[in-house]
């Protein structure tokens, strides 16, 4: 949903509330738990956050708290909602001129750890009120045996407005202005500097 001008804390909630029980606008829901289904437009952004248990116990701590949202121009609505299945919330972007309004609901989490690599993730489909429609994964690793700590995000998408499909040239441009800026983002909180 394209605004004029920002809404405010209010009207996202009662948007949010109105929203939290309908469908999700795309087929393949839960497909980003492995390969995304075929004639998607597909994102996937990876970043080295550095290494050990220490830097995986930041970036876990701060990917509870959503910080991969902490992008300056984007923020998500509102980051003490769990991350658990079913949570839905909003992301309000400030756009030139404009500010974008788009729903999602988590679909799943990933917690696990098979004793070589441990995990932390979650993905949100698109609801109703979003200029996309897809699904986007967001994971903290560790693996152990590199001692590598990564964050990945892999996205599939189509435009769902018409607006969006009118724009699509513009949408990529800040689908992946998204993909670094959260990379950044986690980078940062997984240093310690956030």
């Amino acid at each position: 949903m394209l605004l004029l001008k920002e809404p405010t804390r209010e009207q996202i909630a009662n948007l949010i509330a109105a929203y939290r029980h309908t469908p999700f606008t795309y087929p393949d829901v839960g497909a980003s738990r492995g390969a995304p289904p075929a004639g998607w437009r597909v994102d996937h952004n990876r970043a080295r956050l550095g290494a050990g248990a220490a830097t995986f116990e930041r970036a876990r701590t701060a990917f509870e708290r959503w910080a991969m949202f902490d992008v300056g121009w984007m923020r998500l609505c509102w980051p003490e909602a769990p991350i658990a299945a079913g949570t839905t919330v909003a992301l309000l972007a400030s756009l030139p001129g404009l500010w974008s309004l788009n729903i999602c609901r988590v679909v799943y989490t990933i917690d696990d750890d098979d004793g070589r690599v441990r995990r932390r993730g979650f993905a949100y489909g698109t609801l109703g009120l979003h200029e996309a429609r897809g699904e986007e994964r967001f994971l903290v690793e560790w693996d152990r045996a590199s001692d590598a700590v990564h964050y990945d995000v892999l996205a599939f998408s189509r435009p769902y407005s018409l607006l969006a499909r009118l724009g699509y040239p513009v949408v990529r441009v800040f689908q992946r202005r998204f993909g670094r800026a959260s990379k950044r983002a986690m980078l940062r909180a997984a240093e310690g500097q956030d």
